[in-house]
């Protein structure tokens, strides 16, 4: 029998209380519990409540500040650099997106970069961000922990590094990328751990090149590039971008959050607005991107293919479902929340 639904309300509110109980201001704490719950709202179940044990074990080993100065440190007309003071990544990037999209509007463009952040969750999760202003938003980052040696090696010095691009429509849903470097995110990994799955071949390998499927023995291989050495190579460019030019950790300084809580990771991203306004008319170009959303579906289709979609539409359509059936958390999960809520003193998942 399936687990019950939660609406996302309540979720919302049982992450907030538990990271006030563990210090966070009480605005920063549902500032994190909102953008988390929206992760699980849009599908992205590796990047949402099933992250908030292991954020909480960082809390709890002095590895994150609950307190942090997010400020910005350099700035230009256009771009700015932002210091997170090891704040939750989350807290991070949504400054970060706001001051590119008040930036963007008077000068078209903006690109604000983030140094010594955390893992914040999903890539679209602030390339979307820019939706809500007609704009679009482009995000880059540098995982939190290295997963994929450089083509042809061994030796782990690059990351999931991922890119999302949200781009606004009109009548059609937005065109949202978002992906990352790798096959699979280490996020799924993890999911698929979680929930007693396996993982498709062509995720990961093992060191001599065999395909592993088990996610319990992740840590006994890597995880696979797109696109061969294509994805090695968009890895370590992604890297450059959110890591290396914001003075950010990159290849052996990134500190695996996996399995050291205590360190600083220094985590780099950024995030970049675009002001359609600047190009033209946004209403036409909306419509423009409906056109061509509507070409790509209604283009002729292979054998067997029920459908073609354009990048964002599943998650559009469970964000929808989502809203309105509520969240389905597996019960591995659920039992982990509540053995999590007993252990802080708050009330189960199920009595917020």
């Amino acid at each position: 029998m399936p687990e019950p639904r939660i609406p996302a309300a309540q979720l919302c509110r049982f992450i907030t209380a538990a990271f006030e109980r563990q210090g966070l201001p009480p605005g920063d704490a549902a500032t994190v519990a909102r953008l988390m719950t929206e992760a699980e709202v849009q599908g992205s179940d590796g990047h949402g409540v099933i992250r908030l044990v292991p954020y909480s074990k960082r809390i709890q080993a002095g590895g994150l500040n609950l307190r942090p100065d997010i400020k910005v440190v350099k700035e230009k007309a256009g771009m700015a650099l932002l210091d997170g003071d090891n704040g939750m990544g989350h807290l991070v990037m949504e400054k970060a997106t706001r001051i590119a999209i008040e930036k963007a509007r008077n000068c078209g463009v903006a690109w604000v970069g983030a140094r010594l952040s955390n893992h914040a969750g999903p890539a679209s999760l602030y390339a979307r961000m820019a939706l809500a202003h007609d704009m679009i938003g482009m995000y880059f980052a540098v995982g939190n922990a290295n997963h994929l040696p450089p083509w042809g090696g061994l030796d782990m010095l690059l990351s999931t590094n991922p890119i999302a691009v949200a781009v606004p429509a009109g009548e059609e849903p937005p065109v949202v990328l978002d992906m990352a470097t790798t096959v699979a995110a280490y996020g799924k990994v993890k999911a698929k751990a979680q929930r007693g799955e396996q993982m498709p071949e062509g995720w990961m390998i093992d060191r001599n090149g065999q395909p592993l499927t088990d996610p319990r023995r992740a840590d006994e291989g890597f995880l696979m590039p797109i696109g061969g050495y294509k994805g090695y190579g968009l890895s370590m460019i992604v890297g450059l971008l959110a890591g290396t030019l914001n003075g950010a950790a990159m290849g052996s300084e990134v500190i695996d959050f996996n399995k050291d809580q205590a360190s600083i990771t220094n985590t780099g991203q950024a995030i970049v607005a675009i002001d359609p306004d600047a190009f033209g008319d946004v209403d036409e170009f909306k419509a423009r991107v409906d056109k061509l959303v509507r070409e790509l579906r209604g283009s002729e289709r292979m054998p067997g293919v029920d459908r073609i979609w354009v990048p964002g539409e599943q998650s559009h359509a469970r964000k929808i479902a989502n809203e309105r059936d509520g969240l389905q958390l597996p019960a591995a999960l659920r039992t982990q929340l509540d053995a999590f809520a007993r252990e802080l003193g708050i009330p189960l998942l199920q009595d917020h």
